[in-house]
């Protein structure tokens, strides 16, 4: 069990610390876990090896208290001696996340855990999570759902996927059920039919002609599908149908022949579709998950705000966060995409290798929308060029690189104006001048590499 421990990369759900640890920084990583997602911290692992903690006595009565002794209000957390051969034990606890509030230290300090690491934060940080964990609380309330309406078969993957002994109890540690009855979270994830409790818990997908929506007799619709179902289950046939909707185009392939290939990667649409329903507000009613499928985009539209402490000017930098984070732990065991954070990221960066626009994130006063253009980068820039800015664009992605000198004599004008305008294309960000020096023989323009 213990080389199990060690092989177990650290994560948002699991840390290694040694038994060396003090209670107070304890507390401080007991915190952290419970304002993000929970997890499992085990004491007595450390560089790589088994130290143990039976050597520590007393010591050990002292760091199962930590919780208790160290956090404000006392974040729940339970603690086990785990026996690891030798006579020697590991101190092993297990971290539930906060049910509407903000775990703080006895010194006031806010933690909360981003990835494989404790971050303390702001003032205006700790404002912003209290505000959201507050709201946060809907998933973990009680839903009207019995243990009897699951789906016995989604269940029961779950199960064999996690290793668990009892279904029962891993609903329960996983914050899913409180006896028989499923909380908000258990009955979204594994109700037969969610739907029955939350009307609006769906995704919607539509498929227009053309690039606009169109309204009465102009209306642009081409077909409307509606999921419902366990959230699994109607990712599952969201990202199906999307696939089939989705825009494509005719282009060279890995292997050297012509075929259709997706005009947005699939990885970026169903990376915001799946960050669309783990990390909606489900207390909000009337409104439903919706992606917009276009010839040239995809649009993807969810309720719900961003969290507060995500600065939607710059997404990139959003912090690894859930708003469910008990959703967000069974689709992350089922492999259903990223954190909201590192969700991002990724869509960003599917984005760019495909020579595409960045996402565009629009908030509404109750909504989220994500729009995924299928434009090239480069297509767009050329039409607001002017023609001669245009043809020395052209030119520089057929040729490669060009002197200043080619190009005064491609376009047919005076070296100055020649570079006037490549020097317009340089604050552009379209183009590139690589030398050593303004006097360098070899210097040249390339087209901006992104």
């Amino acid at each position: 069990m213990a080389d199990a421990l060690l092989g177990l990369p650290e994560d948002q759900w699991f840390e290694r610390k040694s038994a060396r640890i003090k209670q107070a920084a304890l507390g401080d990583t007991l915190v952290g876990f419970a304002n993000a997602d929970g997890g499992v911290v085990v004491v007595g692992l450390h560089d790589g090896r088994v130290e143990g903690v039976s050597r520590l006595g007393r010591g050990i009565n002292e760091l199962q208290q930590a919780a208790m002794d160290r956090t404000v209000p006392t974040v729940a957390a339970t603690s086990r001696l785990l026996p690891c051969g030798g006579g020697e034990h590991l101190l092993v606890f297990e971290i539930r996340p906060a049910a509407g509030v903000v775990h703080a230290n006895v010194r006031d300090e806010v933690f909360l855990r981003v990835g494989d690491e404790n971050r303390r934060l702001t003032f205006a940080q700790r404002q912003e999570l209290s505000f959201d964990r507050g709201r946060d609380a809907y998933e973990a309330r009680p839903s009207g759902a019995w243990i009897g309406d699951v789906d016995d078969g989604l269940l029961a993957h779950y199960v064999d996927l996690t290793g668990a002994a009892d279904p029962s109890r891993l609903l329960d540690a996983r914050g899913l059920a409180d006896g028989a009855v499923l909380t908000v979270a258990g009955c979204l994830l594994f109700a037969e039919h969610p739907q029955r409790w939350f009307p609006e818990a769906l995704v919607r997908v539509l498929r227009y002609r053309g690039r606009e929506r169109g309204t009465g007799a102009r209306q642009q619709l081409l077909s409307d599908d509606r999921f419902e179902g366990p959230i699994p289950r109607v990712l599952i046939a969201g990202r199906d149908r999307v696939a089939e909707l989705a825009p494509s185009r005719r282009a060279l392939g890995a292997d050297g022949r012509f075929g259709e290939v997706p005009l947005v990667p699939i990885d970026a649409w169903l990376e915001g579709l799946v960050n669309a329903v783990v990390h909606r507000s489900y207390s909000l009613s009337g409104d439903h998950i919706r992606v917009e499928v276009f010839d040239d985009r995809i649009e993807i539209s969810s309720p719900g705000r961003f969290p507060g402490i995500v600065d939607l000017t710059n997404p990139l930098e959003a912090p690894r966060f859930a708003r469910n984070p008990r959703i967000a732990r069974v689709c992350s065991d089922l492999h259903f995409g990223q954190e909201l954070g590192e969700g991002i990221r990724r869509i960003y960066e599917e984005m760019r290798l495909s020579g595409l626009p960045e996402p565009v994130y629009r908030q509404s006063a109750a909504s989220v929308q994500l729009l995924l253009s299928g434009e090239p980068v480069q297509q767009a820039l050329d039409r607001q060029l002017t023609p001669d800015a245009r043809a020395i664009s052209t030119a520089l992605r057929d040729a490669g690189r060009l002197s200043t000198g080619d190009v005064a004599e491609m376009l047919g004008r005076s070296r100055p104006y020649a570079l006037r305008v490549l020097e317009s294309l340089q604050a552009a960000g379209v183009i590139r001048w690589v030398g050593k020096s303004r006097k360098d023989p070899r210097a040249y323009w390339e087209i901006h590499p992104r």
